[in-house]
């Protein structure tokens, strides 16, 4: 498949206070084939219909210590304090998240080139893929907060410039997903479906929204229809268990009142063929610790 221009947007969203109706997603959740990669055809159907997959013992534990240690070390690095990458939970100051982490870390670089997690990207996306984003995400006990319900591509459309739903997103579990640490929760099938934002983006959107995410979120009225169509699931399991789900799967998750702390690496996969542009509902593009502009396929 050639690299198409795309100039329409297909894919409005953040027009103002009324946001639009949402509309059925014009282009498919999977675009290769059984014979791309690891995925069967049974677990590819699924995924088309779902929006997302769960892997069970995705990573030894060996590896999960390994990630979880070089977490730790970013978190406590002196050499970051004040770097923008670093994300700090509002209430708190406690470190939230760590951008660009693959250029932090050579393990979890080399995570993202691991066959097991590469190979998938590819067959998902149907074509090579660079790495749109990557993060660490540390949500601690008793003060974790979570994120209000929203589509990742909604965001990635309107203030990154990705034309199109063809990102898939990969987050491995370093710790227990239980039913009550703030675990992430998604509509099945809700990814068929796409809910413009609400407002429009202020200028310094990129760092109030990380932290809490207020702009570009679907009205209430779209997410009550949503749930009553498509239900809510939660991603629970074991240390180690990956997820991966569709770029336009409606998600969010709740605060963390538990003692135990959740924590992930996270990968979003974008398709070489579906590059960033301008931003479709945005004063400027973010930064590129948060959208990467490198669109050299990952090796």
């Amino acid at each position: 498949m050639t690299t198409t221009t795309i100039q329409q947007d297909l894919y409005p969203t953040r027009t103002g206070d009324e946001p639009g109706a949402p509309f059925d997603r014009e282009h498919r959740t999977v675009w290769g084939s059984v014979e791309d990669g690891p995925f069967g055809s049974e677990e590819l159907d699924a995924h088309a219909k779902r929006g997302f997959s769960i892997l069970p013992e995705f990573i030894s534990g060996e590896e999960i210590e390994l990630y979880s240690s070089e977490l730790r070390r970013l978190s406590a690095d002196p050499e970051l304090e004040g770097d923008p990458r670093v994300v700090a939970e509002k209430s708190t100051g406690a470190v939230r998240t760590v951008f660009e982490v693959t250029k932090l870390s050579e393990a979890i670089d080399a995570l993202s080139r691991d066959p097991r997690v590469l190979d998938r990207a590819r067959q998902l996306l149907g074509s090579e893929v660079y790495l749109h984003q990557t993060r660490v995400n540390y949500m601690p006990g008793f003060k974790g907060s979570g994120f209000y319900w929203h589509s990742d591509f909604e965001t990635w459309h309107a203030e990154d410039g990705m034309p199109l739903p063809r990102a898939v997103s990969c987050s491995i579990a370093l710790t227990p997903n239980y039913p009550y640490n703030g675990g992430l929760m998604v509509m099945p099938g809700s990814h068929l479906t796409y809910a413009p934002g609400v407002g429009e983006t202020p200028a310094d959107n990129h760092a109030s929204s990380l932290k809490e995410q207020k702009v570009g979120v679907p009205s209430e009225e779209a997410v009550t229809q949503m749930a009553h169509r498509y239900g809510i699931d939660q991603f629970t399991g074991p240390a180690g268990s990956a997820l991966w789900f569709d770029s336009n799967i409606m998600h969010g998750s709740g605060n963390n009142i538990t003692p135990f702390p959740r924590s992930n690496v996270f990968m979003v996969f974008n398709s070489v063929e579906n590059t960033l542009g301008d931003p479709y509902a945005a004063p400027a593009p973010r930064p590129e610790y948060i959208a990467s502009r490198d669109f050299s396929p990952l090796r």
